[in-house]
Formats: C-alpha cells, structure tokens, sequence
C-alpha cells in the first residue's frame, strides 16, 4: 500500500509465499494493479480505482470496492442518509481516498530502479518540490521519559477528557487504544523520511504507546509517541501527501504482498479524524496576549489583588508581573481560567481589597483584557439565605494545601465572594485572609472532613483535643454555615486512584511537576508529587485548571519537574529546587493534624447522612454533616 510512490505497470508474478504470506486474503486484487518487484518480494499499491476508503459518517475504514454508491465515500445506506441529514457545512475528504494523478517523468524513471532506491530517490524528489511553510507549533520538551516512567511503574495516566481546560480537552473524542496513525518509520536505512502504519497499544493522557503494523505481539520496536505533535497523522495521510509507505526493515520480508496484509488488518479499524491536526492547532492558540492588564492575587497579602501584567502565555497558563515591579521579577504564574485572576475592575465591583498602582503612565502596547476572556462564576441569590460574617465552616488552606482547616467567614462581598480565615492563624489586620466563591469547590460546611474520613486541621492552640465540633460552636458563640449554601455538585470528572498527570505545585506555582492521584472523595482529588513527602500532598478540585495530562508540557513546551530524588531533595540554597518554596512554608507554619473519627455520643447534636470515602463512581452522593434542628 505505497499510495504516495508512482509507477507505471510492471508485468510480473510472486515468487512462492511463505506460510505467514497474505497473498490469499484479498482474492479480488485486480491485476491491473501496478506492482514492483525486488528480489523476490513482491509490492503493490494502489492506483487511484482500488485500494481502502473511509466512511466520511462513521470513520469506518474498508475495502473501497464494498463501499456504498459510485463516489464510495460512505460504508452503508444508513451512514449517506445521517451524513445528508446532519446537514454538515463541507464534505470531509475520505481518509484513505487516492489521488489518481498520472505517472510523472521522475516516476517513470524510478520505475527501473530496485525498490529501496526509488522510494529514496521518490522521497527526495517529493522534498525538493513542495515548500511547506513551517509548523507554528511549539518545539516538544523533551527531558522526562514518562514512557518509561509509566511502563516500569505499570501505571495508568489521565485520559485527555478528564481536562477539559487543555487543548484538545473538549474535543479529544473517541480516540482510544487499537486505532491506527500513520507515523515516521525509524527501523529503516533510509535517509530520507518514511512513514509506516501504527497501531495503539496505551494510552496515557496526550501520549501513546506504538507498534508498528506487522510486528503482532513482538514488542522489541514499540514506542511512544504524544498524538498531538505534527509527525502523527491519519491512515491515508501519505497517499494525500505523497509521502511513501515503507514497512520497517524488521519485518521487510514478512510477507510477499503489503498491500493484501494491510487490507486485511485496516478493514473495520479507526484511524484519526482528517481534521485533528487542524484542531490540534487551533487549540493551541490562547486569547490572552502580552502586555494585557489584568488584576491577580498579590502574592505577599492573599486579602488584596494588584495590577499585573501577561508577560508569557505557555499552554494557557500566564507569566504574571505585578506592574510596580522594576526589573520584571516579581512575578505570577497561574491559568488563564485559574480563579485568582480577574479584570481590571473587578475588585472595585465587589468590594474587595485592591493595591493601588504607583504607575502612571502605561507601556505601550498595553490595554486591559476584555472581561469576556475570564472564568465566569455561577450567579447566586444573595438577597435570602446566604452566608454570613462569623458562619463556620471548613476551608483548604491556601497556604498549606495540604490541610483542610477549621475556617470562618469574615466578610461578604458581592457577587457572592467571601472572605475566609483560618481559625486561629489569622494576622489581626486580616491579611491573610482569602476570597473563595460561595460555590467555590475549596470551602465545605462543618464535618465535611469528619464523615468522608479526611484530616480536619483544628484552630492553632486550640488544645480540647480531640477536636468536636460541636464543643467548638458551643465555646465560640458561633453558628455553622448552611449546608444548602455549598457546591454539592460532583461531576463525572473520570479520575481513579493511581492516576498518573502533571500538576502545579501551588506553593511554587511556576513548577509543574510529575503528580499521582492518590485518593478520591467526590469531586476532591489528593495529589500526591511523586518522590516527596505525603506532607507535601495538595488537596485540588477534579476541574482545576492545574491539572494536566500526561504530555502536556511536550506538547506545550513547558519545563516538566521530574519526580524528586534524595540528592535533589537536599541540593544546596543556591540551586533552584523543586518545593522549596514549600518547604520553607511548612517549616514556619506547622500545623497540628487530627484524624476526627465518628463518636457515638454526639449522635443527640449531629446525625451523618451516609457518604462513601474515595469514592469513585463519581456519584453525587450524600456526604455532608446535617444538623439537626
């Protein structure tokens, strides 16, 4: 199936087959079909009238002659009748449909050259002639080996639908292990490119583990590959291009007849859509440009928000510098859709604390990022029942992301923000306090942690261990917020336990790390940075916008932190290290962690609806503490 090679008709006969020949698959291969021979082996392609076909409805790939009416560009009466009804704008090309150029004059004197060099000489010749404009996509990082990683680990990644903020996250479709790509073929001599069909053997968030077609259960060859880079493409790709199919050296002499073998293997199988590089770029461009003007959390007072400016967009995420600052420094990274940035104005709207900029005069090129580019919020009633300033309930804490803390709604803002401070760690001018949404999926109402079994952090210095909650309320004057106030929402989000992914360390927000979800309780993941401690673990929502798949950061181009070792725990000051920021952190502020466990005698105060710990079914369920009038 050399569908890109042109050659006119050679009279000839296969030499005797062996017993793996697949000579006999396909009776009907007509004998117009142009075939070139090399010592022994006989090659055949097809001429623009025989050959495979794929169904423009279903993606279904088979023989072209069985396909349904004259222009054959569907498999079934079912399938022209739902592509007619659908109404779709413009007729996708078949993927495996030949072009029936005539022969061209290099072609016909390629004709009397042994095989291996006219597909040399072809593809040489097809380089000099076409003068593609370069891809605009970023240059993969290539550094961690996560191939490797997950197959001596025998783990799982991510699946791509799980992030729904990455590119291709929306539209990653039904692309799943056993479909067929056409890729570069490097078990060959040749200097020049050549391609070879391959098949999916895993797959582990953008990346996929490859085998080449024809090689069966041997392994020896098999690599991986992210899907979203431009040498990956769908079956029928080099007979639109022009480019040659050149079965990988290993198996060269496998069987007699390529084109009979890969008939029977591609019939019935999935390949790419014709449109997934296309999509694949148009997912790479983000609305966000340099010099836009943004508001963002100051990162030295959580309670307030100052100016910044988009310095670098990589994948989405933003490269933040406070305006004030001189020599471009003082910096912050974070998601285009992370919560903690806003438009300029935002903080005034809702009455939250803002730094005034000393800057008065703008850069040029500046102007302030249109509103519509920000993460929008669910609106809510305000006007009855709604959060109050002293309320109690359970927050994580944004400095220590590992723990959920016994937390108090300090104020209320508009739009249905709040101001949340940790109990007992609270500076005395509030500004450590924080802003979550009244639906954010951070804030939880009183015994969340206790009936779902996770560490409830309790007020520092609070010593009446171990802690109740009820005793708490009763010591402090204070009242619980509703439940009914809370995101009970639990999407199907997909994640299991073991999962691998890269993650943001959020108390080092520009390191992007190799990550585990190391447990599950509704939409709550546990992430877990491999190589490092479990007190270094952060509590995520399964929608964060600093969860990516595995690949990620190839496809981006941005610098993955490999899992952390002994030696690269402990480097010296000088060298930049991963979590030090962290660890720093954690060192000054240490906090007491209780496991709360169901005591019997507090039934009279509080009864539990049932609820189901890790729980992986993605159900809603009922996990929240009620209390009893």
């Amino acid at each position: 199936m050399f569908d890109g090679y042109d050659s006119c008709s050679e009279e000839s006969t296969s030499s005797s087959s062996s017993e793996d020949s697949e000579d006999e698959v396909v009776p009907s291969i007509p004998a117009s079909l142009p075939i070139i021979k090399n010592n022994g082996q006989v090659y055949t392609y097809p001429d623009g009238k025989a050959g495979m076909a794929t169904c423009e409805m279903c993606g279904m790939v088979g023989v072209r002659d069985a396909f349904y009416s004259k222009t054959k560009r569907f498999c079934s009466v079912s399938c022209s009748r739902s592509y007619s009804s659908n109404s779709k704008k413009a007729s996708i090309l078949a993927r495996l449909q030949v072009n029936g150029k005539p022969p061209t004059k290099k072609a016909k004197v390629l004709q009397k050259q042994p095989l291996m060099a006219k597909l040399a000489a072809y593809a040489q010749y097809q380089a000099s002639q076409q003068n593609q404009a370069k891809s605009k996509a970023v240059v993969p990082v290539e550094s961690f080996d996560w191939g490797r990683y997950i197959c001596s680990n025998n783990t799982v990644g991510a699946p791509v639908s799980c992030f729904k903020h990455v590119p291709m996250g929306t539209c990653w479709g039904d692309i799943e292990e056993g479909m067929r790509v056409e890729v570069l073929n490097s078990d060959t001599n040749l200097s020049t490119k050549v391609y070879w069909i391959a098949g999916i053997i895993k797959l582990a968030g953008f990346k996929a583990l490859l085998r080449y077609e024809g090689f069966d259960n041997d392994s020896s060859k098999d690599f991986w590959c992210n899907l979203c880079v431009p040498e990956v493409h769908p079956v029928g790709w080099c007979a639109s291009s022009g480019k040659p199919l050149v079965p990988p050296k290993t198996i060269q002499h496998k069987y007699s007849n390529w084109k009979a073998f890969l008939v029977k293997r591609l019939t019935g199988v999935k390949t790419l859509p014709p449109d997934f590089a296309a999509k694949v770029h148009e997912n790479m461009q983000f609305p966000f440009k340099k010099l836009m003007r943004v508001e963002v959390v100051d990162k030295n007072h959580l309670c307030r928000t100052r100016v910044a400016l988009v310095e670098q967009v990589i994948g989405g995420r933003l490269r933040l510098v406070y305006e004030e600052s001189q020599d471009g420094s003082d910096d912050f990274w974070c998601h285009m859709f992370s919560p903690l940035i806003h438009n300029i104005g935002w903080s005034r709207s809702i009455g939250h604390r803002f730094k005034r900029s000393d800057i008065t005069k703008k850069i040029e090129g500046q102007s302030d990022a249109p509103a519509q580019l920000f993460q929008k919020v669910r609106d809510v009633d305000q006007s009855g029942d709604w959060f109050k300033d002293g309320m109690k309930l359970e927050a994580i804490d944004p400095l220590n992301l590992s723990a959920i803390c016994v937390a108090t709604v300090r104020k209320v803002l508009a739009d249905g923000y709040l101001m949340i401070g940790i109990d007992g760690s609270e500076a005395v001018d509030g500004s450590d306090w924080f802003c979550y949404h009244g639906t954010s999926p951070s804030i939880f109402p009183v015994g969340f942690c206790e009936i779902n079994s996770i560490e409830l952090t309790p007020p520092r210095g609070y010593t009446k261990l171990p802690f109740k909650w009820f005793d708490y309320l009763r010591e402090t004057g204070s009242i619980a917020a509703p439940v009914r106030l809370f995101n009970k929402d639990v999407p199907n989000h997909g994640f299991r336990q073991g999962m691998k992914l890269e993650a943001v360390d959020l108390m080092e927000p520009r390191l992007v790390c190799v990550a585990t979800v190391t447990r599950i309780v509704h939409r709550l993941l546990r992430i877990h940075f491999d190589g490092w401690e479990d007190e270094y673990d952060q509590w995520v929502d399964c929608e964060s916008p600093d969860l990516y798949p595995v690949g990620w950061c190839q496809l981006t181009g941005y610098q993955l932190q490999p899992p952390a070792t002994q030696s690269n725990r402990e480097m010296p000051p000088s060298v930049p290290k991963q979590k030090k920021k962290a660890q720093q952190y954690k060192g000054q502020k240490k906090k007491s962690l209780l496991r709360l466990k169901e005591e019997t005698s507090e039934v009279d105060e509080f009864t539990f609806s049932q609820g189901v710990s890790d729980q992986e079914s993605n159900g809603s369920g009922s996990y929240y503490i009620k209390q009893e009038p």
